[in-house]
């Protein structure tokens, strides 16, 4: 028993192979380690396969990146804005608008623009032109404009003034706006000719500043079938802003003594005169007026009577016509005040016309006091048509037979017609026997003389209140042709 266990508890060795099997395992098992070593490692199946690489395709519908489409078009707008510079125009301008990708488009716009006139220096003041395209802005617009008969050659002088226009739209900016001016009874031959001389009014909303104006200078007294008269004439009126410009204007005007309506007559005769400045020119015109010795009340009829003198550089005129009549007919400053009043265009009568009209006057007999009372009391005799004057003197002198005298208190004389007024009269009353003064004999109306000529006689007091009645009267009477409008230095073709 006991020997039994010992056998159990030290188990006998394995036996060992013979020594050639030895060899030959160790044979094996090197071979297997050296390949294994030489074989690459497997992967781990859970680790992904690298993806193939793909060759570069050659399809023809293969797109670049956008990366590259970019600085495509980085590039193209480099040139582009090159070539603006060298037009003068600056490319910051246009920094945020879509111009042409290729210089060739621009250079077509650029010419076209500078085929109707405008210069670099125009496209530089306006470089948004060039963001109009020829064909789908430019062309519409001014084959409109051609069609409504805006001149060729006053296309550049319309675009320099308001570039806007190439982008506006024919049917809903411009047709709108033609389609009002003729509302408004602006005759269709006269609406080019107010769209060449106020091409901003194209831009004008119909329900703003144009009806507001109009609206108003109807309710002052202005003829409704005038205000298309009105607006031909003076069309930058459908721009001005009533409570800024017009209606300050009026009520100017009334402030020195002219009726609402008196005002709205010298609006629809002249209406530019709403373009003249309140502040700059109507307000220091009227107060020199006054320093040079015109009564306040009489403004008025100044005004009445030559509107343009609201507008003129009037002081530097009102100080030189004062010494030229101060020096060549001997008129004081206080009478200067008058003639101006008796008749405001004097002051812009040339030095050559006074002379000529005076040594007209001197040269006939009167003395150089007698003119200077003479053109006191009636300034239009500095004016009057020459060749009338020396017909009615000759008749005075040698048909009627009156002192010279009389032509001094009644200078007036030389404004009436010979073959009107003069003659005819002149015979009847000697016909009739009468002996009267020049004033009676002229100074009233065809109706007033014939029922004269019914008298017997004549009444000295009703003689002495004719001659004693104002000449402003007479010279109511005076036919503007009778005047000799180059004698005037001034025209108001400076104001239409």
């Amino acid at each position: 028993m006991m020997k039994s266990l010992l056998f159990s508890a030290h188990p006998t060795p394995p036996l060992l192979p013979a020594p050639r099997l030895r060899s030959l395992l160790r044979f094996r098992a090197s071979s297997s380690a050296s390949a294994s070593a030489s074989a690459p490692p497997q992967a781990d199946r859970r680790s992904p396969r690298p993806a193939p690489s793909r060759r570069p395709s050659s399809s023809l519908y293969a797109r670049p990146s956008l990366l590259d489409m970019e600085r495509e078009r980085a590039t193209r707008r480099a040139d582009v804005d090159a070539f603006l510079a060298s037009l003068g125009v600056d490319p910051g301008e246009l920094a945020g608008l879509e111009l042409p990708v290729t210089v060739d488009v621009m250079r077509e716009r650029a010419e076209f623009l500078g085929s109707l006139g405008l210069t670099r220096e125009d496209l530089a003041a306006y470089p948004l032109a060039l963001g109009c395209s020829v064909r789908k802005n430019m062309v519409p617009v001014l084959d409109y404009l051609g069609k409504l008969g805006v001149r060729r050659d006053a296309l550049p002088d319309l675009l320099r003034r308001y570039p806007q226009v190439l982008h506006a739209s024919v049917v809903v900016d411009l047709a709108p706006v033609v389609k009002y001016l003729q509302g408004m009874d602006v005759r269709p031959a006269d609406v080019p000719r107010v769209l060449e001389r106020y091409p901003e009014l194209l831009g004008f909303k119909l329900e703003g500043t144009m009806s507001t104006s109009i609206a108003y200078l109807v309710g002052i007294g202005v003829g409704r079938r005038l205000i298309g008269s009105v607006i031909t004439r003076f069309p930058e009126v459908l721009g001005m802003r009533v409570g800024k410009i017009i209606k300050p204007f009026v009520e100017h005007l009334e402030g020195i003594g002219l009726q609402r309506l008196a005002v709205a007559r010298i609006i629809e005769k002249k209406p530019y005169v709403l373009g003249f400045g309140l502040e700059e020119k109507v307000k220091p015109n009227t107060e020199a007026l006054m320093d040079f010795g015109v009564r306040k009340e009489a403004l008025a009829s100044i005004v009445m009577q030559y509107p343009d003198i609201l507008g003129l550089e009037l002081r530097d005129k009102l100080v030189a016509q004062q010494s030229l009549f101060e020096s060549s007919i001997l008129v004081s400053r206080e009478d200067f005040g008058r003639v101006v009043e008796r008749m405001p265009q004097a002051i812009s009568l040339g030095r050559a016309a006074v002379l000529k009209h005076v040594n007209f006057l001197t040269a006939c007999g009167f003395k150089l006091s007698q003119v200077s009372k003479m053109v006191v009391a009636c300034p239009q005799l500095l004016a009057l048509n020459m060749d009338i004057m020396r017909m009615n003197f000759e008749y005075f002198k040698n048909e009627m037979e009156r002192d010279l005298e009389e032509l001094v208190e009644f200078p007036a004389f030389f404004t009436y017609g010979l073959e009107s007024t003069v003659r005819p009269r002149h015979e009847m009353v000697s016909w009739k026997g009468f002996t009267c003064s020049l004033a009676w004999l002229l100074n009233c109306s065809d109706a007033k003389f014939d029922e004269r000529m019914k008298y017997d006689t004549i009444g000295v007091e009703e003689m002495e209140r004719e001659d004693s009645s104002d000449m402003n009267a007479s010279m109511e009477e005076i036919e503007s042709e009778e005047y000799e409008d180059s004698d005037y230095d001034d025209s108001d073709d400076e104001f239409v």
